[in-house]
């Protein structure tokens, strides 16, 4: 699943592919935006780990699932 994070006060956005659904990355959304979590944390397919502070969350864009493609089929 494609995520875009964009974070205030830096001129570009962050995107990683993420193994996690929507409803798991949606609800950690929720729980950084609620207080209750001060960090906002997303880990990518590769195990590695995005944390940013929940302050600082301008927009989370969640993509639809990634469909690896192969071969060279028609589109």
């Amino acid at each position: 699943m494609e995520v875009k994070i964009g974070v205030q006060n830096a001129p570009r956005e962050i995107v990683i592919e993420s193994s996690q659904t929507a409803e798991e990355i949606q609800n950690a959304i929720a729980k950084a935006l609620e207080g209750t979590e001060k960090l906002f944390t997303l880990a990518d397919e590769h195990g590695r780990r995005v944390i940013v502070p929940a302050d600082r969350l301008a927009y989370v864009e969640i993509g639809e699932p990634a469909v690896r493609k192969v071969g060279f089929g028609t589109l």
